[in-house]
């Protein structure tokens, strides 16, 4: 998954594209890295890993703080929802997993675990993440079937994959030159899917139009624009030569979970070295971080995991 501090998910809307946000900042990045959202900075949050990670810079600084060392999924999703959607995408027996934006790729590895022989691959351009994407996989007898590149999703090759997962990593497949859009994200992952397979998509989505002081309080630049509403998300799949198979939400205690534990790491370092150089920029960041969740997009911003099947094309009349 990529990164996923809630943020802005990654977005688009329907006709006009919309914009990524840069999220709220994240805890332990320098002051010289560029805030970071959550589901990867970008927009949404993503259960397989970390787009942004929170050092801003890929990874810890040896003696500075700790990085996501409390979270398995860089995403609200419970170890009971992420069960379900294992073994409802492992019984369809998918033969090859492309995970773009991967992050650690936690839930990949989760799949091929569940489906003998089944082979992987996960893209992302965090070198930290993948590689301890890399050490779970050998801790997990996984290495000889997953691969970790270092690369961009945006028109990436390795598809088709008869499972495509893209969970909070939209913006990983629009591509930085452009605005992300649900759209251009959508007909990618269709691109991707092999015919009769399946594509996982964890995406952002307002659960209620925010009001112009929760935008002022959310992610710099945050505008209702960013995020369309539920009905329009599912709309906008079928519209891309999708079915519906399941549609699910993160709940609220999903949230809570995952946002205290984005955080929990860095509060524990702060309480511990008060006068630590890196200490005052830390704590700023862990603030306005906090601040924008509970004051900003807490109850409002919402995380959908659409469960997609590639529809064949109408026969004509």
């Amino acid at each position: 998954m990529a990164d996923t501090t809630p943020p802005a998910p990654p977005n688009a809307s329907a006709p006009p594209p919309s914009t990524v946000p840069s999220g709220p900042p994240s805890p332990s990045a320098p002051p010289s890295a560029s805030p970071s959202p959550a589901t990867s900075p970008s927009p949404a949050p993503s259960p397989g890993g970390s787009r942004d990670g929170g050092s801003g810079d890929g990874g810890p600084r040896d003696d500075g703080p700790p990085r996501l060392t409390h979270l398995d999924f860089h995403g609200p999703l419970s170890e009971a929802r992420a069960a379900r959607m294992v073994a409802r995408l492992a019984a369809v027996r998918p033969a090859t997993v492309l995970d773009i934006g991967c992050g650690w790729g936690e839930f990949m590895l989760r799949v091929l675990d569940a489906v003998d022989g089944a082979t992987g691959v996960g893209i992302d351009l965090n070198a930290d993440d993948l590689a301890r994407g890399r050490a779970n996989a050998a801790a997990r007898g996984l290495a000889d079937r997953v691969e970790f590149a270092e690369e961009s999703g945006h028109g990436t090759t390795r598809g088709p994959a008869d499972l495509v997962l893209c969970l909070g990593a939209g913006q990983a497949v629009s591509g930085p030159e452009s605005p992300h859009n649900y759209r251009t994200v959508l007909r990618e992952l269709r691109r991707l899917v092999t015919p009769g397979g399946r594509v996982l998509y964890g995406e952002g989505f307002w659960q209620r139009p925010p009001t112009t002081a929760e935008l002022t309080r959310m992610w710099p630049g945050a505008t209702a624009e960013e995020h369309v509403g539920l009905g329009e998300l599912v709309d906008l799949a079928v519209e891309a030569g999708f079915r519906p198979a399941w549609v699910e939400t993160a709940n609220a205690d999903e949230w809570e979970a995952f946002e205290s534990g984005y955080r929990c790491a860095v509060e524990e370092w702060l309480a511990a070295h008060p006068g630590h150089p890196l200490a005052a920029e830390t704590r700023a960041r862990a603030d306005a971080h906090r601040a924008a969740w509970l004051t900003g997009y807490r109850d409002v911003l919402g995380l959908a995991y659409l469960t997609l099947v590639p529809a064949e094309p109408t026969p004509a009349d």
